[in-house]
């Protein structure tokens, strides 16, 4: 069995869910399809959910009713029979009863909220099964919301997910196509809740990992991963293929195309992932497996909106325990760091969360000397096969950065990645510098 997803941009217009249709039935593949919200339709949500929040009812109303409209002019063009387009009416006329009904709750909290925007998924997966059911296509539609569920802390619980897919998929061992949702799931309170933005490549990769299909394909408006950002740099390429390492520091660093914690459930379990087309299925896509090619440069992704933080021991030399009672702060507070470099007395990190920045560096203060943070910075990162039989790596990509100023380097951590920080303003420069220095592409 394979996994596949298809986002928002894939199944944003109904000719698109058609040409889905064609994809998942143009082989005997048995396939579970894993569908994001049509694109727009969350923002939309989260809009609806905003008025709401500020107390504007009419404001709400008037949202609801225009992306109802949208619905309305969407399964009239997607169904071909006067019986597919009855039920496609059908699924929107109790979606959105179900939508009103969230936004007369007061006060309208976030439980109310994540319910509000999880019907971004319940209708693009509902209307999809009704058209592949009015195709005659062998398929049925399983609720992610009856074996997907994460626990306190947020952490989707494999161990339930295996199970509970496991018995449903023996109770439809025989369907050819299994539809469900990306990005919704229930909290240990049985609540709807949801992976969090992106989530639905989670999903995917967490149904790949239950079931160890035989591949995840994660499926885009983009040929795979590319080797710098096209929005960016005009002359890239995509990549044919990437260890699961190094596709998790591309994506975690800023590479777009595919959500952080997808690779992690399906590195787990050796499940494939292949990055694939839907405007051009024909294109290779991009591979992401435990084995790939020898080449050194791979990949350069860039992650925005980071603030570096300064530290100094007051003890100076042989502070033992300095260290630790740095990241005790971090924990506390729950704020992640990207990137660290260490002096014998000074310690510098780089985050990408402030929301308790005040707190935390007050904390600091009582045993640290700070130094004013740097904002509006950029960790920009280069991936590839960086192991010490490479000579002269670390000096190719300071010379294709010649002239950029650079405020820390993060190398040797891994054999896959040299991540560099630079202030904002310098990130295109470096990522057309870099294209050029390390894959000898100029600017178009």
């Amino acid at each position: 069995m394979q996994v596949w997803k298809f986002g928002g941009t894939s199944v944003g217009k109904p000719e698109r869910m058609h040409s889905i249709r064609t994809l998942i039935t143009s082989d005997d593949q048995q396939k579970i399809i894993v569908l994001s919200a049509l694109s727009g339709t969350t923002n939309a949500l989260l809009s609806i959910a905003e008025s709401l929040k500020s107390d504007q009812p009419d404001e709400a109303a008037e949202k609801v009713e225009h992306l109802k409209a949208h619905y309305d002019s969407f399964v009239r063009e997607l169904y071909k029979t006067s019986e597919g387009l009855g039920n496609g009416q059908k699924i929107v006329e109790n979606e959105f009863s179900y939508i009103r009904s969230l936004t007369r709750i007061r006060p309208f909290t976030l439980k109310q909220e994540k319910e509000l925007v999880a019907e971004g998924e319940l209708l693009s997966t509902q209307m999809f099964q009704a058209y592949l059911e009015e195709a005659g296509e062998d398929s049925i539609l399983l609720p992610a919301l009856e074996f997907m569920r994460v626990d306190a802390d947020g952490e989707p619980e494999l161990d339930f997910t295996e199970r509970k897919l496991r018995e449903l998929l023996r109770s439809h061992g025989g369907r050819k196509l299994i539809v469900t949702q990306g990005f919704i799931c229930r909290n240990p309170r049985g609540e709807v809740d949801n992976l969090k933005r992106g989530g639905s490549d989670y999903t995917a990769s967490l149904i790949g990992g239950a079931i160890r299909a035989d591949e995840i394909q994660i499926w885009t408006d983009i040929d795979g991963m590319h080797n710098n950002d096209p929005r960016i740099v005009k002359n890239t390429f995509p990549i044919r293929a990437l260890t699961f390492e190094e596709a998790a520091e591309l994506a975690y660093f800023g590479a777009k195309i595919l959500h952080p914690s997808t690779i992690t459930p399906a590195k787990m379990f050796g499940v494939p992932v292949r990055l694939k087309n839907t405007m051009d299925p024909g294109a290779e896509g991009t591979l992401i497996a435990s084995k790939t090619s020898d080449q050194v440069f791979k990949a350069v992704a860039a992650k925005d909106g980071i603030t570096a933080l300064y530290i100094h021991s007051l003890r100076m030399l042989n502070a033992y325990g300095f260290l630790r009672r740095i990241f005790e702060v971090f924990e506390k507070y729950k704020t992640p760091v990207d990137l660290i470099a260490t002096s014998e007395v000074s310690v510098s990190v780089t985050i990408d969360k402030t929301d308790n920045l005040t707190d935390l560096m007050a904390e600091l203060r009582t045993f640290c000397d700070l130094e004013e943070p740097d904002y509006d910075q950029t960790i920009v990162c280069i991936v590839g096969n960086f192991s010490a039989d490479h000579a002269g790596v670390a000096l190719q990509v300071l010379k294709a950065l010649e002239g950029i100023p650079i405020r820390m380097i993060s190398y040797g951590g891994t054999e896959h990645n040299i991540s560099l920080l630079m202030h904002g303003r310098y990130k295109a420069e470096a990522l057309n510098a870099l294209n050029e220095g390390l894959f000898n592409l100029k600017e178009a």
